[in-house]
């Protein structure tokens, strides 16, 4: 059974809908955003005004869609926050939107200056990495994306706010992509079954991405949906957390139909953004035409989702892992031994309830 600390507890609840399901926008993404924009602007760089303007229409129009918003700190938070319905659910990203490039893999690294404690002061609910992982890269980058994992784990656990991890396969220097195409189900695979990166204690739930690819997703109930229903539950057997699927870039359609099969799988919820707000975006820079589309076309995708999120998804409290059960450790110890001084003769004395 999963242990969990109130802390970490409560900010899942907060993540979820009433009855435990995820249906998280997310709005951290920086390449998606920034790179459109400096090459509609014909600019070195994209400028902070169109960035949060950007940023801003998301969380107004579409964060109330939600059950919980992912935002980055550098610029979603700045920007977005003030447009966030306080009763929707904080999730910060705390990795750095660029990492380390070497010819055997891609490290990891935190958003400088930020980290679990600093998201815990400024409200947020819980804490989200992307680790880049594939089971194919020499050891001295599996050892660092590894310890940068457990120091994120230790201090979400020291400041008991909950974690959510996400790892994402990706293509070597070189290698081509097409080539990384081929491969990139059977390097899903490898990263499921390799015990460490899916080592669960500190984890408490799982940003996947689908192991098929997200483009011609079969029909869920046509011919071709044996063979990726077997790719997903392949998929969950490795999970052994609550777990929530990716868009990864996929279309709304296709979108759907994934998350069919996600939840077939046991998926507990999304965690989706392009496959969102991309059309609405596509507009930029005219502001007003992104606008319109974020207020009605946006949204009605959203929708779809959620009611396909509300029939077949599973509520995170009833993971297997869980069964149905939530233990208050080690914590609990503790409101025990807090009661048994409130009942304390000397404590009754005081008469503080007066």
């Amino acid at each position: 059974m999963m242990e969990i600390s109130p802390g970490k507890y409560w900010g899942l609840r907060r993540l979820a809908d009433s009855d435990g399901r995820f249906r998280i926008l997310a709005m951290d993404q920086t390449g998606p955003i920034v790179n459109p924009i400096r090459q509609a602007r014909k600019l070195d760089a994209a400028p902070f005004e169109d960035v949060a303007a950007v940023k801003r229409m998301l969380a107004r129009h579409l964060a109330p869609h939600a059950s919980a918003v992912l935002i980055d700190p550098p610029l979603g938070y700045a920007a977005g926050i003030r447009d966030i319905p306080a009763s929707r659910g904080l999730l910060i990203a705390n990795e750095w939107a660029t990492w380390e490039v070497t010819e055997t893999g891609r490290k990891s690294a935190s958003i400088p200056g930020w980290d679990p404690a600093l998201i815990r002061r400024i409200g947020g609910d819980a804490v989200k990495i992307n680790l880049w992982y594939r089971p194919d890269v020499s050891p001295e980058v599996k050892a660092h994306q590894l310890a940068y994992l457990e120091t994120v784990k230790r201090a979400c656990r020291l400041n008991d706010i909950a974690f959510v991890l996400e790892f994402l396969v990706y293509p070597l220097p070189g290698e081509s992509a097409a080539e990384f195409d081929g491969k990139r189900p059977e390097l899903i695979a490898g990263s499921l079954s390799d015990t460490d990166i899916m080592d669960p204690q500190g984890v408490d739930l799982y940003k996947l991405e689908p192991p098929i690819a997200v483009s011609n997703v079969p029909d869920p109930d046509g011919p071709q949906a044996a063979a990726a229903q077997v790719a997903f539950d392949r998929m969950a057997r490795h999970v052994h957390r609550p777990w929530l699927l990716l868009s990864g870039g996929s279309s709304p359609e296709n979108f759907l139909r994934l998350l069919t099969f996600a939840y077939r799988a046991g998926a507990s919820g999304y965690l989706a953004g392009r496959a969102i707000w991309a059309k609405a975006f596509s507009h930029f820079p005219d502001l007003y035409a992104m606008e319109v589309a974020m207020q009605d076309e946006a949204p009605r995708f959203m929708d779809r989702f959620n009611r396909l999120t509300e029939g077949l998804a599973m509520p995170w409290h009833a993971h297997a892992h869980w069964q149905g059960m939530v233990e208050m450790v080690p914590d609990g110890e503790r409101f025990a031994a807090s009661y048994s001084a409130l009942l304390a003769p000397d404590y009754q004395q005081t008469g503080r309830d007066q």
